[in-house]
C-alpha cells in the first residue's frame, strides 16, 4: 500500500511543485510505482510533468466535485516515469462548490483509497494555502513533507504548519505527522541561510533531512520544458540532490 505524502507549505515560491515533481521522478526512476496528484489550480506539476493543463478530460477536480471514478483522470505517460492526476484553473471554483458537500474534508482521501494498493508512494502538490484543498491533501495523507527556504521568516511560518498539523491530527487524521523539513534554494554563501539551517536543525533534530536541495538554474529551467530535472540535465547538482533526497526516503523507509 502507498504511503501518502502532501509536499505542503503555506507560504509560496519555497519549492513545493520542484520538490513534488522531482522527488517523484527520482523515486521512479528508483522502480518505484509513484503517483502525483496535483490539488494546485495553478496546475504547475501537470505543466512540469509535460502535461497541457488546457487540455484536459478529467482531472482532480472531476474526482472531488462530480465523483468520477479516480481511475479515469489518471494519466500514466508523463515525462517523469510518474502517473499523474492533473490539475488546471477548474479548480479553483472547485473549492466553493466542495462547501455544499458532507464531509467534504474526506473527498481526496476516500478516492486515493480506491488506488493506493497500486503505487509504492502518492505525493500530493498543495496550493501555497491553507483552504479546502490543502486540508483534502492532509486527510488522505499519512505525513506532510514541507519544503522550505532557509530565510528569515521561515521558522515562523514553520511553526504555524506544524499547529496546522497538529490540529488536523487531533480533529480528522490521528496519523497525521511530519514526514521531513526539506531546506530548498539553499546558498551556502548566504550567512543568513547557514544559521536558519543551524537552527532547524537545533530545533527539529532528525525530522530535518540531511540532503539539501540548492539554488540550481536547471532546477529553475526545467518545467518549462516540460521535465522534470534528472531529465532536462542529469548531471546538474539539482537533479542529483533529489536523486540523494529519494535515497534517504527509501532507506527511511526500510524499501
Amino acid at each position: 500500500m502507498a504511503k501518502v505524502i502532501a509536499i505542503a507549505n503555506q507560504k509560496g515560491g519555497v519549492g513545493k511543485t520542484t520538490t513534488c515533481v522531482n522527488l517523484a521522478a527520482s523515486l521512479a526512476a528508483m522502480q518505484k510505482k509513484v503517483l502525483v496528484v496535483d490539488s494546485d489550480p495553478q496546475g504547475n506539476a501537470t505543466m512540469a510533468s509535460g502535461v497541457n493543463k488546457f487540455e484536459l478530460k478529467s482531472t482532480i477536480c472531476q474526482i472531488l466535485i462530480d465523483g468520477i471514478d479516480i481511475k479515469e483522470a489518471i494519466i500514466t505517460k508523463t515525462n517523469g516515469a510518474f502517473h499523474l492526476i492533473p490539475a488546471n484553473e477548474d479548480l479553483t471554483a472547485a473549492e466553493v462548490k466542495l462547501l455544499d458537500y458532507l464531509a467534504r474534508e474526506f473527498r481526496l482521501k476516500n478516492a486515493l483509497d480506491e488506488i493506493k494498493d497500486n503505487y509504492d508512494f502518492i505525493f500530493i502538490d498543495c496550493p501555497p494555502s491553507l483552504n479546502l484543498l490543502t486540508v483534502n491533501a492532509m486527510c488522505a495523507a499519512d505525513s506532510i513533507l514541507v519544503p522550505l527556504q532557509c530565510e528569515y521568516f521561515a521558522l515562523e511560518g514553520l511553526t504555524m504548519l506544524i499547529d496546522t498539523v497538529d490540529q488536523l491530527a487531533h480533529a480528522v487524521n490521528p496519523k497525521l505527522k511530519i514526514e521531513g523539513i526539506l531546506r530548498t534554494m539553499y546558498d551556502n554563501r548566504n550567512r543568513l541561510s547557514t544559521d536558519v539551517s543551524d537552527e532547524l536543525k537545533k530545533n527539529f533534530g532528525d525530522l530535518v533531512y540531511k540532503t539539501i536541495i540548492p539554488r540550481n538554474v536547471r532546477l529553475a529551467e526545467a518545467p518549462s520544458f516540460g521535465k522534470p530535472a534528472m531529465y532536462y540535465d542529469k548531471s546538474s547538482v539539482g537533479s542529483k540532490a533529489y536523486l540523494a533526497l529519494a535515497g534517504e526516503i527509501i532507506d527511511k523507509e526500510h524499501i
